[in-house]
């Protein structure tokens, strides 16, 4: 599973980068991100220009204060 800590990113170059990796994936993977905060817009991003995003197979965990996993499947 490709896993992006963007934490350090400049916020900017995050979304660019996310788009290009998942791009990149074969269908059937599951990209996984870690952020300071809920990927919220990006989920919304990704379901309204991605068709071979899995919104319904996303989900979120927080575990910590500033440390959010996100996992993004590509169909």
């Amino acid at each position: 599973m490709p896993t992006l800590d963007v934490r350090e990113i400049p916020p900017p170059e995050r979304h660019p980068m996310i788009h290009q990796t998942f791009e990149d994936m074969d269908a059937g993977e599951t990209l996984e991100i870690v952020n300071d905060h809920e990927p919220k817009p990006l989920f919304y991003e990704m379901r309204a220009e991605v068709e071979a995003f899995d919104a319904d197979g996303y989900e979120v965990d927080r575990e910590d204060d500033e440390k959010f996993v996100a996992k993004f499947p590509k169909q």
